[in-house]
């Protein structure tokens, strides 16, 4: 039998996920103000719930942040390690078994009990989505099953130290069985958080009550409302005229005035979050490495940091930001170099025949100006480029079906799951499930089924490396910048802590005193 998982933290992983003023409590002269039970606040999101509220989806992130979806496990954004949540204990109890225990008395907002039998419906509707979720699909999970009325059994199709984290991945969030009845998945009172969704605009709202009956303690607001607001001025002029108390994902160029007004606080925290110019390696010229290489080697990331981004983001030296325990140690940024370029286009027989496109999604709203940067240096070594602002969910299917060039967006590594396993194996295997890159390499992939299976922390850390500079040397990418998670807060918001991972925003403790 094997010792729970939940015990041993993740070497650095803290130390990656080191908070830099997450932990916000609106205390003013260091005294927090009574909290007034009926306020209610308003939270600016970056993006809208797609998919009917699928949770195998981006709309699992929604009701994650919206304090509706809870799920089995919960990472701890500030601890760095896998902690209880729905389920209390776990445990490896064989080499292809893990066996989770359920938190006694949970009730879903509909009045019906958390039971093991929920569980399983909950988690099988993810597992036989047409797309399952990155973090737990058939490909690493092959069954789920109730043992009793409290032990959940997951199986894994290969030894996997990972389970416990793929099941805090807010795709596994759990809901009633009554919310599967219909054609569609339906939230509403069918959640176990501290807030139940009461009523949606369609692509603008969700608005959520308190859950008078939370297993978790009492619930300080009486609730919220969650916009989805793509635009990234709007939701900073909002926090900063108050229409909104919490606007997620700050772009740079507003950073400034929101620190310099004091009605307002901003927190930033550092993300294993990068902003990635994807190439479509799948489709030519980008099918050859040398052409990819002579992408990178036209790009001057080092201006592009300092000007898109106002320094507050580092130029990236590959997948991995230089402080986390996976990276490659010494690894460095790769500096522009014109010359070197047009060999590479030499070699690779590139001739500009047609305009190659870059698209840039419109949730970040830098992308834009990142976008004319990429242009200015891909046309002084001769590759012509034209660009296009789309929303993301309107770009996937193209992404996904490899119908494109080259897209500017940016990927969490930890958001799937808190380990690099979930953005390795998604974004890069061959069959990975993410794969925007289209790309395709069987020692790859040998080497991340190795770290998947491995559960020794610092050889898994070492097989993440090695793998990483695969996808360097392969130039599948250019990775751009680190970012940081940046939010702003209404100065008079208590115990709010920002979640660099953009899961958690409306929790039980939040609150906020009288007008």
């Amino acid at each position: 039998m094997r010792s729970p998982l939940r015990s041993a933290t993740p070497v650095g992983l803290v130390a990656l996920l080191a908070l830099s003023g997450c932990g916000f409590s609106g205390e003013e002269g260091g005294a927090a103000r009574a909290a007034d039970r009926e306020q209610r606040i308003v939270v600016d999101n970056f993006r809208a719930p797609v998919a009917d509220w699928a949770l195998e989806s981006d709309a699992a992130y929604i009701l994650s942040l919206s304090g509706c979806l809870e799920t089995l496990t919960r990472y701890d954004e500030a601890a760095g390690e896998i902690v209880p949540a729905l389920a209390t204990e776990w445990e490896q109890v064989s080499p292809l078994e893990w066996e989770f225990t359920l938190r006694e008395g949970v009730r879903f907002q509909d009045g019906t009990a958390l039971t093991a039998d929920a569980v399983v419906t909950s988690l099988r509707t993810v597992l036989d989505a047409e797309v399952p979720a990155r973090a737990f699909s058939p490909a690493v999970v092959s069954g789920v099953e109730a043992v009793d009325e409290r032990t959940v059994r997951i199986t894994t199709p290969s030894e996997s130290p990972l389970v416990p984290y793929r099941l805090a991945s807010v795709n596994t969030g759990v809901l009633a069985p009554a919310a599967f009845e219909g054609g569609s998945v339906d939230p509403f009172g069918h959640c176990t958080g501290p807030f139940t969704p009461v009523s949606e605009q369609p692509k603008q709202s969700l608005t959520v009550d308190r859950n008078e009956d939370y297993w978790g303690g009492e619930v300080q607001l009486a609730g919220a409302e969650v916009r989805f607001i793509t635009d990234g001025a709007t939701r900073a002029t909002q926090v900063q005229t108050g229409e909104a108390d919490v606007s997620l994902s700050i772009p740079a160029a507003n950073v400034a005035a929101l620190e310099a007004d004091s009605a307002v606080e901003v927190l930033k925290a550092e993300s294993p979050r990068t902003a990635t110019l994807y190439m479509n390696n799948g489709r030519a010229p980008f099918d050859d490495v040398d052409f990819r290489k002579a992408v990178r080697s036209a790009l001057d990331l080092d201006a592009l940091a300092a000007s898109v981004y106002e320094g507050a983001a580092l130029p990236a030296t590959g997948p991995f930001a230089p402080s986390e325990p996976w990276a490659t140690e010494g690894a460095e940024a790769p500096q522009q170099d014109a010359d070197a370029a047009k060999e590479l286009l030499a070699a690779a027989g590139y001739t500009a025949e047609r305009p190659l496109e870059i698209i840039a999604i419109v949730e970040r709203a830098e992308f834009a100006d990142v976008a004319t940067v990429i242009q200015e240096n891909l046309k002084s070594v001769g590759v012509p480029v034209t660009i296009t602002t789309k929303e993301y969910a309107a770009v996937e299917p193209d992404l996904l079906a490899g119908d494109y060039d080259m897209v500017l967006s940016q990927r969490n590594r930890l958001i799937d799951i808190a380990d690099p396993i979930g953005f390795l194996t998604a974004d890069y295997t061959c069959e990975g499930t993410y794969n925007l890159s289209h790309f395709c390499d069987e020692d790859y992939d040998r080497l991340v089924a190795q770290a998947a299976g491995t559960a020794d922390t610092e050889q898994r850390y070492e097989l993440y490396a090695r793998a990483g500079e695969i996808l360097e040397e392969q130039a599948v990418n250019v990775w751009l910048v680190n970012e940081q998670a940046v939010d702003a807060v209404r100065a008079d918001l208590q115990n709010h802590r920002q979640d660099p991972l953009s899961r958690y925003v409306l929790r039980a403790e939040t609150t906020k005193p009288a007008s």
